[in-house]
């Protein structure tokens, strides 16, 4: 693994900003085109819908269970273990009808249960109306914001403002192209997707301080040196390890997602997606964006001699 990518490549990444960065914006363009367009497919969780807690005589099988709600065509269904082992969380998507509807779906779903299992017990039902699922989209929302701004002033305070822009932007770009992703492939959008997309800024905030850091390092030990060439050595210096954490993630993710099942599927797939962007837009995002808010390398190199200093009075 650690031979994959050559210690000493000279990758001209900076080469080519201008042909992704034109590429990055058509495709955030074209993210928010199909999010007011062709929308999302959201699950239970943002539609609203049924939930039933049910408790059984047995440990429960949430794929034996699905499977017999699945042939009801009632759309997007949900079973989890919930409480003891023998109880399961199932919820199942808002159903045409109104109070009608609801109520005849709750009827046909414990219909087939009592049937395959006739000691089941019924604990709770409950209608998930429409308020309690804009109130998440709502929080789901907030919580991605509540992140990126909160990236902006740990990078910020960090390093400089320049880099601080430069990561929020790259951060702004793989959610809205993961959004996108959503919209093209309509697999089931609801919280686990939430938590995916707050997994994606950790990961690719992650990539882009390790590049900066190194960027810094440079600014300080090539004080000559063109930035646009510095921050290509940059690039190149962390290029083994950024392509060895990304394979290395992808490569438990794949397993994931050909083998943990349709209940994580949805995910796994986001992940996937966020991992391959999280990676190009470190090194095409991140970075380029340095130059064109032309970053101060004044003040970092007059930290570094006043550093230096302090430490020969020590």
């Amino acid at each position: 693994m650690l031979k994959m990518v050559p210690q000493n490549t000279k990758v001209n990444f900076l080469g080519a900003r201008k042909i992704a960065m034109v590429l990055s914006i058509l495709m955030m363009l074209a993210s928010v085109a199909l999010f007011f367009t062709r929308g999302l497919n959201y699950g239970i969780d943002f539609k609203g819908g049924i939930s039933l807690h049910v408790e059984l005589t047995e440990e429960v099988n949430t794929e034996k269970l699905r499977g017999l709600l699945s042939d009801l065509s009632l759309g997007d269904i949900s079973v989890k273990n919930f409480g003891d082992d023998n109880q399961a969380m199932i919820r199942i998507e808002e159903q045409p009808g109104g109070e009608d509807g609801q109520k005849a779906a709750i009827d046909k779903v414990q219909s087939t249960l009592t049937s395959a299992y006739p000691d089941i017990k019924y604990l709770q039902e409950n209608i998930v109306g429409p308020v309690v699922s804009e109130e998440l989209k709502q929080d789901g929302a907030l919580s991605i914001t509540i992140a990126v701004i909160a990236v902006l002033m740990y990078i910020w305070f960090r390093f400089e403002w320049q880099f601080g822009m430069g990561a929020v932007i790259a951060l702004v770009h793989d959610v809205a192209l993961t959004i996108g992703f959503f919209s093209v492939t309509q697999l089931v959008f609801n919280l686990p997707i939430i938590a995916a997309l707050l997994t994606i800024v950790g990961y690719s905030l992650n990539d882009t301080v390790v590049v900066y850091d190194r960027v810094r390092e440079n600014i300080r030990r090539y004080r000559k040196m063109p930035m646009e060439e510095l921050l290509n050595v940059s690039l190149n210096q962390t290029l083994s390890r950024t392509v060895m954490t990304s394979v290395t993630t992808l490569l438990a993710l794949f397993s994931l997602f050909f083998f943990g099942g349709e209940v994580i599927k949805g995910f796994t797939a986001a992940m996937i997606w966020g991992v391959v962007i999280g990676t190009y837009s470190s090194i095409f995002i991140a970075s380029p964006i340095l130059l064109v808010f032309k970053v101060e390398r004044e003040g970092m190199l007059a930290d570094k001699d006043s550093a230096d200093s302090a430490a020969k009075f020590r």
